[in-house]
């Protein structure tokens, strides 16, 4: 009840802000949006405790989190649910909303649309609400999927709703200066701040989700063209061209209604990005889809809401707009600046039509989705024309004169070719893709030098060109086979010598990993494990290099098992030439709801007689268990089922532990060259961008340093 009073008062503590400001009361409505921030920040405060102290009496807490879950996790179970990543995107919008009101540099008007959207937001919230009560009590809750227990998954969420609530700061900006002076260029210095910002945020999280995915999920890649992917792919891909419109309209005002245009949709793709992954649509189609509910209609009404609103304040005020060209000549540079951003709205579209395919099909029949390939044969063209022009584009001087010809960076061209040759890329696109790529990495160093670029743009466009090569080199470069591995017998694959050492198992009983030595160098893949000792989740074996990685994914492997009922005081033969005989069962309450059910089995091979006790752990949920050594680790059995009347229970035989890990173990094995370039690349498109956002200063009207906002990604 608490968390929900917070949220009403988060909602309406944003309206008086609205009010206060429609009214010119400035100092009110700063008062009610912090207010607005603080009643959220309270909500997330109950939220926390919630999970943090284990209280059951909540249904979110009994989804996503458990008693036995490390804390880090617990912490990272606010935002493993729709109800709190909702929350989430709630406090880092408010917040933010705070921060912008205290600033002063946005109108009272940009301020009411900011207050209006936090206001939307805690209606959202409000309607998929964390804190509804359970609707029973339970002492324990489901735990966390295994696959999002990673310290990476634990910040990646958090990263992408940042740069999602701050893409909502150059939506209203544009808003704000087609209100209120549609001529003014005032706005362009801190949209561009805040654009950069939240680009940076957003790029940051899309990037730790493919490092996650290529160290945890084991199918040898990072990224999936998976349309919950693409759903951030796409706003970050707007807010780039943002960022490269508003350099182009600090010298040509002509370009302001493009810099309105793709801020309004950049921020409409966010909310259309959550309409896909929150509504259920993609749930046939996608890993990372949420179940469906009836919050996607209201935030495909959001949506609708914000598109709307953007594009009809656009079309009323575009004749207030200033006007003239955009670009003096084909030569020049803003020329190539929106022949650039035009080639990466075309990659947009595609990959906005492959992901929204299950809708779209589903309107008219029955719902399908794009193969992948279909985003590597349509962007790959448009790519390589990209790439070309990111290394032409900075290199030609503003006023459209002849470009400098420094031919050294000719070399890093053919480099590009070379290494895409080398590691076995055969067709010619991705070879000139990877030409230009590096190309364009070298041009942006020359143009820095040449004052075209500033140290931000720099950075950003070198590790843009970095990527675009290790995309080549990883993906395309890459080979794979599927192996049988036999314990200490060594292999060669590719070059390089694998041996596979057996498998070792946590005292915990909670994981068991492959262990591997390539070329002499341990590298091991954690299966994490269920209660029953089954397969739950299954990270890599990575054997690291700076020419490449050797990537080792283990398919699901398990010893032979054998499940057989027993009735009390009555003999029955296994499978292994064992007879068993249920004599007893005990129960010893453990508190919670828990209860320690002990079975008394024994085990006669005709000769040696064993008495074992197998248990299981019953709880209102279900029950778990492990194995037990019987007949001196000869091998193992585990109490898997009572009977309500506790005349049979069911117990399943596996062989030991010792057979267990020795068994072979087939693997997939790739290889994934350059792949720490790709790393590398990521880090330096971030720091580009943030160290533009820290350099950023406000021109003067009408013009400023174009080469400092030249930053391609």
């Amino acid at each position: 009840m608490t968390g929900t009073i917070l949220l009403g008062g988060a909602l309406l503590f944003a309206l008086a802000a609205v009010f206060c400001e429609s009214q010119g009361k400035v100092h009110a409505g700063r008062t009610c949006s912090a207010l607005a921030g603080l009643s959220s920040l309270c909500a997330a405060a109950v939220l926390f405790a919630i999970i943090l102290t284990d209280d059951f009496s909540y249904a979110y807490a009994v989804s996503y989190s458990s008693v036995a879950l490390p804390f880090l996790y617990k912490v990272s179970a606010f935002w493993a649910g729709q109800q709190g990543s909702f929350l989430l995107w709630l406090v880092i919008h408010a917040v933010v909303g705070v921060c912008i009101a205290q600033e002063g540099r946005m109108s009272a008007a940009g301020r009411s649309i900011y207050h209006l959207l936090t206001a939307m937001l805690a209606v959202l919230v409000l309607i998929k609400s964390p804190f509804v009560p359970a609707e029973t009590i339970l002492p324990d809750g489901h735990g966390m999927n295994p696959l999002l227990q990673d310290p990476w998954m634990a910040v990646h969420p958090p990263i992408i709703f940042v740069g999602y609530a701050l893409l909502a700061v150059p939506f209203v900006y544009a808003l704000e200066s087609m209100l209120r002076a549609p001529g003014d260029g005032s706005f362009l210095a801190p949209m561009r701040r805040w654009t950069l910002i939240a680009w940076a945020f957003l790029g940051a999280g899309i990037f730790i989700g493919g490092y996650w995915a290529y160290k945890v999920l084991g199918w040898g890649g990072y990224w999936g063209w998976d349309p919950v992917e693409n759903s951030s792919l796409v706003p970050w891909l707007l807010a780039c061209v943002l960022l490269h419109l508003i350099a182009v309209a600090r010298t040509r005002r002509g370009a302001f209604y493009l810099v309105h245009l793709a801020a309004v949709f950049s921020y409409a793709f966010v909310l259309y990005g959550t309409f896909l992954t929150r509504s259920g649509i993609l749930g046939d189609f996608s890993v990372h889809s949420f179940a469906g509910s009836d919050i996607g209609f209201y935030i495909a009404l959001a949506n609708a809401l914000v598109l709307l609103a953007g594009l009809i304040i656009l079309l009323y005020r575009i004749e207030r707009l200033p006007k003239g060209d955009v670009y003096e000549n084909h030569r020049s540079r803003p020329f190539l600046i929106l022949l650039g951003m035009l080639l990466i709205v075309f990659i947009t579209a595609i990959v906005f039509f492959g992901m929204s395919m299950p809708l779209i099909s589903g309107l008219i029949g029955e719902s399908a989705a794009v193969d992948t390939s279909y985003y590597v044969r349509t962007t790959l063209p448009i790519a390589i024309f990209l790439a070309f022009l990111m290394a032409v584009g900075v290199l030609v001087p503003q006023e459209g004169a002849c470009p400098r010809r420094p031919y050294w960076i000719l070399a890093a061209n053919i480099v590009g070719g070379v290494s895409a040759w080398a590691a076995g890329v055969t067709d010619i696109p991705s070879i000139l893709l990877a030409s230009f790529s590096l190309f364009a990495a070298a041009a942006a160093v020359e143009a820095y030098r040449t004052h075209r670029l500033g140290v931000g743009g720099m950075i950003a466009h070198i590790g843009t060109g970095l990527a675009l090569l290790s995309f080549i080199l990883s993906g395309t470069g890459s080979q794979s086979t599927t192996v049988t591995l036999l314990p200490d017998v060594p292999q060669e694959v590719y070059g390089r010598t694998v041996v596979y050492r057996g498998q070792t198992f946590a005292e915990s009983g909670s994981e068991k990993s492959y262990r591997y030595e390539v070329d002499g160098s341990l590298c091991e893949a954690v299966t994490k494990l269920r209660a029953n000792g089954e397969d739950a989740a299954r990270e890599p074996a990575i054997a690291k290099g700076l020419a490449g990685d050797l990537y080792i994914a283990p398919a699901p492997t398990s010893a032979e098992r054998e499940e057989i009922i027993l009735r009390r005081g009555k003999t029955v033969m296994g499978i292994n030439d064992y007879a068993y005989r249920y004599e007893s069962i005990s129960f010893e309450p453990q508190g919670g709801g828990k209860t320690l059910v002990t079975a008394q089995v024994s085990l006669t091979d005709g000769e040696a007689v064993d008495d074992a006790a197998p248990t299981i752990l019953a709880t209102e949920t279900g029950g778990t268990s492990r194995p037990i050594d019987v007949m001196n680790g000869k091998f193992r059995i585990r109490l898997t089922g009572v009977s309500a009347d506790e005349r049979d229970i069911r117990i399943e035989i596996l062989p030991s532990l010792a057979e267990e890990m020795a068994l072979p173990v087939t693997a997939s094995i790739s290889t994934k060259p350059g792949i720490s370039l790709l790393w590398l690349a990521c880090v330096l498109v971030t720091a580009g961008g943030l160290l533009a956002a820290a350099q950023a200063v406000s021109p003067v009207e009408g013009g400023g340093s174009p080469g400092q906002s030249q930053k391609k990604s």
